[in-house]
């Protein structure tokens, strides 16, 4: 098990006053609902760019909301390859990995500096029991996290490599408007290679085709600032529509 490479920071954390709130939480809780799960979150963890909240193997024993900044999460294949299966931002919720078997099986690095609510396990179900909203809530964030995956199954399965990154660019946007950014003009905190993994692409290919789209009007990028200029055109790629694809 690795050291932590973490400052933990003993804070006063206050979920009804957090911008994230709406995202994080189940909506319509009650004051008292709010002041019973602000009992679950008794620390922040501060984690450097770079540096990893936990690694595969280490024992589960929290989920963590992210409050600021970007990870992603990582597995290792059999030949000593990393492969990235997913990238988290403010508002979401880590480490469901470790629920089934009490180890995490993945490695979360943060892109950037990033900080997060620490929310032990037990203790969710101890409050959950007698706050149902939030038991139907992190059922419904379980949900989702299945739905994802299978999202990335067919990506991977099905689609070419312009279906692949309009998909991923879409959902990019999504989740950055959900969250009150601008869903056209964003930042991509991973790194190219790094989309590429997540996507099954090479790197030469997500650099294609993200030219691509560019000389086809449909974004325009500069290193890691991205502009959606035609959010309808990144959705014919998606749906098929859009003529000869790009083959990875």
């Amino acid at each position: 098990m690795n050291a932590p490479a973490f400052s933990v920071t003993h804070l006063k954390v206050a979920c009804s006053n957090c911008n994230l709130r709406e995202l994080c939480l189940p909506l319509g809780l009650s004051l008292n609902d709010i002041e019973r799960l602000e009992e679950l979150v008794a620390t922040r963890k501060r984690v450097r760019r770079g540096e990893s909240l936990f690694r595969a193997g280490d024992k589960f024993d929290s989920l963590y909301a992210v409050r600021l900044g970007f990870l992603k999460s990582t597995v290792m294949s059999t030949d000593g390859r990393e492969q990235v299966t997913g990238f988290h931002m403010a508002g979401e919720l880590v480490g469901m990995d470790g629920i089934s078997s009490d180890k995490h099986t993945c490695d979360t690095i943060a892109l950037e500096d990033t900080e997060v609510c620490v929310i032990p396990y037990d203790r969710i179900e101890e409050v959950a029991s007698s706050v149902p909203a939030l038991r139907n809530h992190f059922h419904r964030v379980m949900s989702r996290e299945i739905v994802r995956e299978h999202g990335v199954m067919l990506l991977l399965g099905s689609m070419h490599a312009e279906e692949r990154l309009a998909a991923f660019l879409l959902n990019l946007s999504q989740r950055f408007e959900s969250r009150g950014y601008s869903r056209s003009e964003f930042v991509l905190r991973m790194t190219r290679a790094e989309i590429g993994s997540f996507l099954g692409l090479k790197l030469e290919t997500v650099s294609r085709v993200l030219s691509r789209f560019a000389t086809e009007g449909l974004i325009e990028v500069k290193q890691k600032h991205v502009r959606i200029l035609s959010p309808d055109g990144l959705r014919a790629i998606v749906s098929g529509q859009s003529g000869a694809l790009c083959a990875d």
